[in-house]
C-alpha cells in the first residue's frame, strides 16, 4: 500500500510537470537576456495573500530592469495546498506559494512549532521567532530541502466568532461547538467547549445553520467570508498565530539563476514578507470595521483568564512537540529554544548559537 501511494504520488507530480510545460510551451517565449520565471498560487488574484504576491512581482520586475519577468498563474492552475511543496521540487513551477502545515507528510515539526508562538503577538515577531528555531534546529531546515525559501508568513493573532452567545470569561466556552485549528482542539475541550475541525469554506452555512455556535478566526472574517451576516459576537482573546515558510522556488531551478539574479531574490524576501505584513493587517483592519458596520459585540477577556489561556497553550504545545519523539524529532528542543527567545519585554532574540 504505501508503494502504491509513492506510485501515485510520483505519477500524478510528472502529470503535473507535463501540464506545466504544456502551458509553457503555449506561453510567447522570452526576449533574449530575459529570465521569465513561473509564479504559482491556489489563490485568486483578488486575495490579499496574492495583492502581496503582485507588489514582490512588480518590485523584482523593476529591481531587475526587466530583465526578469514573473509569469503568475493563480487559482490553483499549478499548485495545490496539500502537494505545494513537492510540486515545486518536480519543477512544477518555478516559484511557488506553499503550505507545509498542510502538507500530506514530511513536516512534522514546521505544523507542530506554529503552536510555538505565545508572546509573539505581532507579525514582525513571529517571524524573527521562527527563525530563532529555523537557525537552532537542523530537522527543521530538512522539511524544507530541495527548496529556496523567499518568504516567511505569520498572521494577526486570532478571536472567538460566535453566533450568539457573549464571551466575558473562559468558562463561557462550556458547551460550545467551536470549529478550531488542530492545534487549539485539546485546549478548547479543556475548557469545556466542544472543539471540530472542519474546512474554513464550510464554516459560513455551518453557523447559519447552528451546526456549530461559533469559530477561531481571525477579524478579517467577518468581510472576506462574511461572517458578520451569521454570527453577533467576537470575542478579542488573544489566541497566538504561528510562521511558516510560505513562498519558495525550487532548488534546481534556483541553482541555475545568476549570482546577480540570487543575490537579487535575496533582497526580495524582505520586500515580500512586509508586502504580506501590509495586506494581512488591511484585511483584518477591514474586516474589524465590518463587524463593526453589521453591529456584532466586540468583547475581552480579563488578564486573569487571558493568564490562564495562556498556561494551557503552553503546556499543550509542549506535550505537542514532545509527542515528535515517535518520529525521531526533537521537537521539545525547538520548544525550548521558542521560549528561550521570547523576552519578557515583548521582543524577540535569538541566543549566539542559534544564530546563522
Amino acid at each position: 500500500m504505501i508503494a502504491l501511494r509513492a506510485a501515485f504520488g510520483h505519477w500524478a507530480a510528472i502529470m503535473l510537470l507535463a501540464l506545466a510545460g504544456l502551458l509553457a510551451g503555449c506561453a510567447r517565449p522570452a526576449p533574449p537576456g530575459v529570465t521569465v520565471l513561473t509564479y504559482a498560487s491556489p489563490y485568486g488574484p483578488g486575495h490579499p495573500f496574492s495583492r502581496a504576491d503582485q507588489v514582490w512581482i512588480d518590485w523584482v520586475e523593476k529591481e531587475s530592469g526587466g530583465s526578469i519577468r514573473i509569469r503568475p498563474n493563480w487559482s490553483g492552475q499549478l499548485i495545490s495546498s496539500d502537494m505545494s511543496l513537492e510540486e515545486l521540487r518536480h519543477g512544477v513551477a518555478d516559484i511557488g506559494l506553499i503550505t507545509p502545515i498542510y502538507s500530506r507528510g514530511g513536516t512534522h515539526l514546521t505544523r507542530i512549532q506554529t503552536g510555538f508562538y505565545s508572546g509573539a503577538d505581532t507579525m514582525p515577531q513571529q517571524l524573527a521567532l521562527y527563525r530563532c528555531m529555523l537557525a537552532s534546529s537542523p530537522q527543521l531546515r530538512a522539511e524544507t530541502a530541495g527548496l529556496k525559501v523567499l518568504a516567511v508568513q505569520g498572521g494577526p493573532t486570532v478571536g472567538i466568532v460566535t453566533r450568539g452567545r457573549k464571551l466575558t470569561g473562559l468558562d463561557d466556552l462550556k458547551g460550545l461547538r467551536l470549529r478550531a485549528p488542530t492545534e487549539l482542539l485539546t485546549v478548547l475541550g479543556t475548557l469545556g467547549a466542544d472543539p471540530v475541525n472542519m474546512p474554513m469554506g464550510e464554516v459560513y452555512s455551518a453557523l447559519a445553520k447552528g451546526v456549530i455556535d461559533g469559530v477561531i478566526a481571525p477579524a478579517d472574517t467577518f468581510r472576506s467570508l462574511h461572517f458578520a451576516e451569521v454570527t453577533s459576537q467576537f470575542n478579542t482573546l488573544v489566541i497566538p498565530r504561528g510562521a511558516y515558510p510560505a513562498r519558495a522556488m525550487g532548488l534546481k531551478r534556483w541553482d541555475r539563476l545568476t549570482p546577480d539574479q540570487q543575490a537579487l531574490l535575496e533582497r526580495g524576501i524582505a520586500v515580500w514578507e512586509q508586502a504580506m505584513i501590509t495586506e494581512l493587517k488591511r484585511a483584518w483592519q477591514q474586516g474589524y470595521d465590518e463587524a463593526v458596520a453589521q453591529d456584532v459585540e466586540i468583547t475581552g477577556m480579563s488578564q486573569a483568564d487571558q493568564d490562564r489561556f495562556d498556561a494551557l497553550y503552553l503546556a499543550d504545545a509542549e506535550r505537542n512537540a514532545r509527542a515528535l519523539n515517535r518520529f525521531g524529532i526533537d521537537g521539545e528542543a525547538v520548544f525550548r529554544t521558542a521560549r528561550r527567545s521570547v523576552r519578557g519585554d515583548g521582543t524577540i532574540a535569538c541566543e549566539e548559537g542559534e544564530r546563522r
